[in-house]
């Protein structure tokens, strides 16, 4: 299992227009072929905040995914955000004898950008 975590800070006037576009694909994504789970959270301290969270069965899913048309309109609406978006992914922890280990699969930055592929 690989968790992501999109975090993101949109400027005020700008967090029902990013909002809205992350809720227009939260349906099609969690309907993806090994998604888990998609949830779209506000922080509580301070609504500008945004976490997009994802739920995915393997890395050739999550990768099909990053490659998706649905991946790239999210990327093509970090054009609203404050600073770039930071994208965090993690895989399950994995007993190995006494052990657990967590792997980071990838950690990046996504630059706000016109709808172009970078």
């Amino acid at each position: 299992m690989i968790l992501l975590i999109m975090q993101m800070k949109v400027p005020a006037e700008k967090r029902l227009e990013l909002s809205q576009a992350i809720t227009g694909l939260l349906g099609p994504i969690r309907t993806a072929e090994g998604c888990l789970r998609c949830d779209f959270f506000h922080s509580i301290e301070d609504e500008q905040f945004l976490c997009l969270l994802e739920e995915w069965d393997n890395r050739k899913n999550l990768e099909k995914h990053m490659d998706s048309n649905f991946f790239r309109v999210l990327r093509g609406a970090m054009h609203l955000l404050e600073k770039p978006c930071e994208i965090i992914s993690y895989r399950s922890l994995q007993r190995t004898g006494i052990e657990e280990i967590c792997h980071p699969v990838m950690s990046k930055c996504i630059e706000p950008c016109n709808h172009e592929e970078r």
